[in-house]
């Protein structure tokens, strides 16, 4: 029989919230007067936000080499703002969320750097105090999702073993790192699926 799951780990953006980054972009090219596309190349595609989310900067730093490649000093709470505009919470997610809460320990993962961390209670209101303060940036482990050692890394902060562990994420290359670390993993495709998965679990 599998090991009993003892620790639930939820994906944050398009699992318990829809990421509408067109949406970020159009405030970001507000602000800035830049383009979508010059953005998308000077931020994104340059490789700057992945190393913000492997922990390569802290969140001043973070801040301040966002605004150099947006051409423009964004002030944190504009940063805030145009994130959290990106940010639309998925009802019945959160509340599976809760229900698996009431079997096991529950955790966030999600690929993103210290800014992001600091600033969750005004980017997504509620959600640390439902995880119980366990919202885990991935800046935090020095790597990122798929990288199995990131999943280890969180079952040892709560004592459990990645066989007694769930994730879920809507990537499956992220779900293929947590299975090859020795999670039980889930594609996210919606919360129904979700469901059947978390009952085949006994965690709902």
């Amino acid at each position: 029989m599998p090991s009993p799951i003892r620790l639930a780990i939820f994906d944050m953006d398009d699992v318990l919230c829809h990421y509408d980054r067109d949406r970020r972009l159009a405030e970001l090219s507000r602000l800035s007067g830049r383009s979508i596309n010059e953005i998308l190349t000077d931020i994104w595609a340059s490789g700057f936000e992945d190393r913000a989310d492997a922990g390569a900067m802290d969140a001043e730093t973070y801040l301040s080499g966002f605004g150099e490649r947006l051409g423009y000093a964004i002030t944190r709470d504009e940063w805030v703002e145009a994130r959290r505009l990106g940010m639309v919470p998925f009802p019945d997610s959160l509340a599976l969320l809760a229900r698996v809460k009431e079997k096991a320990t529950v955790a966030v993962l999600t690929n993103n750097g210290f800014l992001t961390g600091e600033e969750i209670d005004r980017l997504f209101p509620g959600l640390r105090h439902l995880v119980d303060d366990r919202v885990f940036v991935s800046a935090r482990f020095g790597t990122k999702k798929p990288d199995p050692e990131i999943y280890r890394r969180l079952c040892a902060e709560f004592g459990v073993a990645p066989e007694e562990a769930f994730f879920t994420d809507d990537k499956p290359w992220n779900v293929a790192g947590a299975v090859k670390a020795g999670l039980e993993g889930h594609v996210f495709d919606g919360a129904e699926g979700l469901r059947r998965a978390l009952n085949r679990l006994a965690l709902v």
